[in-house]
């Protein structure tokens, strides 16, 4: 989610960086516990935790996913903060989607008849392959792991499992939201984020060709 270049460069000079994964981490787990505590640990908990870090990882993964397009066509504080803690919210991400399979694997634990009518082999498919992805993307994030990889696959790697998991997202997004409205405005969220990177692509390209 960050040129592989500009992972060691481009460095916070405000708060940020590891201590504000450290942060959202903790705001992430402490969620998850004082949602869990509220239903006494039971299923209903559970399920809450598994809805509940599903809207934070997306909250996550379109800001990391949008950073750059953002500082593109409107480069100020903002959105300089974002492109330099881009890594940092791409990991916390990662940990707030691990977060989610953790309740996924209770709740399928704790009430396998009810997971299974939610469960499908499309899920499993295409959200196991996004799981391979962010793991993979997450292990790439520090500067001596994209140095082993190299530019190229680095780049590869982080841009075709970014669209990957956007992806993933609006199939899971977009199935709910057709039974649902609630889901509406996340599907708007990813479809205005596409239209970020598109629109900061054209824009970056008519520029080189000028």
């Amino acid at each position: 989610m960050a040129n592989a270049q500009s992972i060691g460069a481009a460095r916070p000079t405000t708060f940020g960086g590891w201590p504000l994964f450290g942060l959202i981490a903790l705001a992430l787990t402490l969620m998850c516990v004082v949602l869990a505590a509220q239903h006494d640990f039971r299923i209903e908990g559970v399920r809450v935790v598994v809805r509940t870090t599903a809207q934070t990882s997306l909250a996550l993964f379109c800001t990391a996913f949008a950073a750059s397009s953002l500082h593109g066509l409107a480069p100020f504080g903002l959105t300089r903060w974002l492109l330099a803690n881009r890594r940092y919210i791409g990991v916390s991400f990662a940990y707030s989607h691990f977060l989610h399979a953790i309740g996924l694997y209770a709740f399928a634990t704790m009430d396998p008849p009810a997971f299974a009518e939610h469960a499908t082999t499309v899920m499993f498919v295409f959200g196991g392959a996004a799981y391979v992805f962010i793991a993979l993307m997450a292990a790439t994030s520090f500067d001596w792991t994209a140095a082993l990889l190299g530019p190229w696959a680095w780049q590869k790697l982080h841009t075709t499992g970014a669209y990957y998991i956007w992806f993933v997202f609006l199939i899971s997004e977009g199935r709910r939201a057709i039974y649902d409205t609630y889901y509406w405005p996340f599907v708007g969220v990813l479809f205005a984020v596409m239209a970020l990177r598109l629109i900061a692509g054209r824009s970056k390209r008519s520029y080189q060709a000028a």
